[in-house]
C-alpha cells in the first residue's frame, strides 16, 4: 500500500469528498472494461493513490472524534476520545 506522504501532490491536496468522487469515477470506468490497458494501469494507480489518501483523511477525522461523557447532573462533564473498537 503506497504511504500517505509518498502520495502525488494533485492528489494529496485534495478534499475527502473530491478524491472519493475521482475514485467513484475510476471504479466505474475499469467495471464498464472499455478502457485501454494502458489506460487501465494508470487510472488504477491514481484510484491506489486516491483511496490510501481518502483512507488516511478518515482515519485522521477518526481520531478527532470525541465521545462526550455526562456527569451526574446529566449535563456535559467532559471528552473523552472515541474507541472505535467497541
Amino acid at each position: 500500500m503506497t504511504k500517505p506522504d509518498s502520495l502525488p501532490a494533485n492528489v494529496a491536496a485534495l478534499p475527502f469528498e473530491q478524491a472519493l468522487e475521482e475514485l467513484d469515477g475510476i471504479v466505474r470506468r475499469l467495471e464498464r472494461g472499455d478502457v485501454p490497458l494502458e489506460d487501465s494501469i494508470a487510472i488504477y494507480e491514481r484510484g491506489e493513490a486516491l483511496k490510501t489518501h481518502c483512507e488516511a483523511l478518515l482515519k485522521r477525522a477518526e481520531a478527532r472524534i470525541e465521545k462526550i461523557t455526562i456527569g451526574p447532573d446529566g449535563r456535559a462533564a467532559g471528552a473523552t476520545p472515541l474507541d472505535v473498537e467497541t
